[in-house]
């Protein structure tokens, strides 16, 4: 929902920072591993109990998150290899941080026994909620959108860690809500793809159109002029 919102007032005001971050050599990978990072030094803090330090952590680590992409665009390194990795980057530090929480349930007496499943329940279906997404594009198919998507999980997230007392209902809220986000993005599929069947000709017809993105992408790397040394 944030993402197709808030995702081009994003892009235009990062845009200058991603500029500036080309003049210091970092690569979007280089932001990609930095977040990964912190994102694992999050789970583990707020595993720990440190949740007010877990959720600084997650903005943190949202940063890099945000910025790559703004890096890549600035510096001409697009890529289906980096997006491929910042996914699943992203798939990794959801699993630290709701694995970091589940910890926490399990190690805190004031929660049931039965508490840290609903973690784990949360990232099974996030993940199918991602999966459809993976798999209607490569079909063809746009599959964005719906009431609980990462941006909003991840604030939920950071609601629940400053706000300690709301943690386990809002975990059951993400629940609800990204179970209703995984039937929005079957409904949203299937009505597309019963009015509109993918056939395996488009599929390598949007094969061939991205491999010719990258071979453009190559020759004008290939023909950049160097800039002169002073």
């Amino acid at each position: 929902m944030f993402d197709g919102t808030f995702r081009k007032p994003v892009d235009k005001a990062v845009k200058p920072i991603g500029n500036a971050l080309r003049r210091t050599g970092l690569t979007p990978d280089h932001l990609t591993i930095v977040g990964l990072l912190v994102g694992i030094a999050a789970g583990v803090a707020i595993g720990s109990g440190r949740l007010w330090l877990g959720a600084f952590l997650v903005v943190l680590a949202a940063l890099p998150d945000l910025l790559d992409g703004a890096l890549a665009k600035a510096t001409d390194a697009a890529s289906q290899r980096g997006a491929f990795f910042d996914s699943t980057v992203d798939r990794v530090t959801d699993m630290f941080l709701l694995g970091g929480i589940a910890w926490y349930l399990a190690t805190d007496p004031d929660y049931g026994d039965a508490m840290p499943i609903l973690p784990f329940a949360i990232a099974g279906v996030s993940s199918l909620v991602s999966y459809q997404r993976a798999k209607a594009e490569s079909l063809g198919i746009e599959a964005k959108g719906g009431l609980m998507e990462r941006a909003e999980r991840i604030i939920a997230i950071l609601i629940g860690l400053i706000i300690n007392p709301l943690l386990v209902p809002i975990l059951w809220l993400m629940l609800v809500l990204t179970t209703i986000t995984a039937v929005q993005r079957f409904w949203k599929v299937w009505k597309q793809a019963a009015v509109a069947p993918v056939t395996q000709e488009r599929i390598e017809m949007r094969r061939s159109r991205r491999a010719s993105r990258r071979v453009l992408r190559t020759e004008r790397r290939r023909t950049r002029v160097p800039r002169r040394q002073p």
